[in-house]
């Protein structure tokens, strides 16, 4: 099942905007063109990110600083989990998810 979260027309770069879906936190972002769908949850101590600096490709948790990578989710310090990144679904001139 498609749920949409937003027109292809809204998105531009430095697009961010939060969605809850089936309970779960989302944030959406544009990065360089690209939008990206991430759980809004640090996997350090669940800070949400909507507030995260981004910088480049990084995003930059507010809470402790830690460091991601948008290309692959990667903690970009060690013994740090990986961001919960989510496939984004298109259908018509929406984006969103598959259920």
């Amino acid at each position: 099942m498609f749920v949409a979260l937003e027109r292809l027309i809204n998105l531009h770069d430095g697009y961010r905007k939060t969605f809850r879906v089936n309970g779960q936190a989302l944030l959406l972002l544009v990065v360089d063109n690209r939008p990206v769908l991430l759980e809004d949850r640090c996997p350090h101590q669940g800070a949400p990110l909507a507030a995260a600096t981004l910088e480049g490709d990084v995003l930059r948790c507010p809470r402790h600083g830690l460091s991601f990578s948008l290309a692959s989710g990667r903690a970009l310090q060690p013994g740090c989990a990986a961001l919960n990144l989510i496939s984004l679904a298109y259908e018509g001139d929406r984006i969103g998810i598959d259920l």
